[in-house]
């Protein structure tokens, strides 16, 4: 027959063990989720060739906790022009790139300069674990290839995260540290396309990019990372609750 204390101390060191793997659990879970979301993101990720989108780039983090100071999105070369959309709290300036040559535009307008950089100036530094989105239309031009990266600077209070990293052939984006913003270009008809009229280089080219209208493509790109987030937190709380209920039945079995 086993002596009292000798269960008893297996009971211990079995409840012991349950709650330090559901600590361990509730570590690497979370680790997980903050690896995931440590990054610049962008919606939608794949747009039509040809046509006016509105892009949204999220941050949630600062530059290894320190708060964030301004936000610099760099256009694809193959875009002329972004139009953003005001920001309470922050200040918007665009970086002008010169040409050596004019540019053709696919509508026959000839450009001599294109905007390049789209910068977010916070009034006061956005704290670290506090969610925050830049919006920019764009017209994504024929031609633009399979993919365009918007590379993004982050500036903080105490350092700098270039978010500039594309992926090489056979590589994957979860192999780069800072990975750039990426969008897919869909080749595919687009029946709200307006006939390829014009470039986003601004109302005068007859082809702006539309900052109207899109409200609905943000609500459901904003609603589906919200979902997305509650439903990382609800795995992540229904791990730690089954860990603790297995814990609490241990406990009740040492009771008795």
């Amino acid at each position: 027959m086993r002596h009292p204390r000798s269960s008893r101390s297996l009971a211990s060191r079995s409840l012991a063990s349950a709650g330090a793997a559901a600590v361990a659990t509730a570590v690497l879970m979370a680790a997980g989720m903050s690896a995931a979301s440590a990054h610049v993101h962008v919606s939608p990720e794949s747009a039509d060739a040809g046509a006016s989108t509105l892009l949204t780039f999220e941050t949630s983090h600062g530059c290894s906790g320190s708060p964030t100071t301004a936000i610099t999105v760099t256009l694809p070369e193959q875009v002329t022009d972004a139009v953003p959309t005001a920001h309470p709290g922050w200040s918007i300036s665009k970086v002008t790139e010169e040409f050596k040559e004019p540019r053709v535009l696919e509508n026959g307008t000839s450009i001599g300069s294109r905007t390049s950089q789209v910068v977010f100036t916070a009034d006061s530094p956005l704290p670290d674990g506090i969610r925050d989105t830049f919006q920019l239309s764009v017209r994504i031009p024929d031609g633009s290839g399979d993919s365009l990266a918007f590379p993004v600077l982050q500036t903080c209070v105490e350092g700098q995260s270039d978010w500039s990293q594309v992926a090489a052939d056979g590589q994957s984006a979860d192999d780069l540290s800072f990975p750039a913003p990426l969008v897919a270009v869909s080749t595919a008809a687009n029946s709200s396309d307006d006939g390829g009229n014009g470039d986003a280089h601004g109302a005068s080219a007859g082809g702006g990019a539309d900052e109207h209208g899109t409200a609905d493509d943000e609500a459901v790109d904003e609603d589906d990372v919200e979902a997305a987030a509650v439903a990382g937190y609800a795995g992540l709380g229904a791990g730690i609750l089954g860990l603790v209920l297995g814990a609490a039945a241990l406990y009740r079995t040492r009771k008795a």
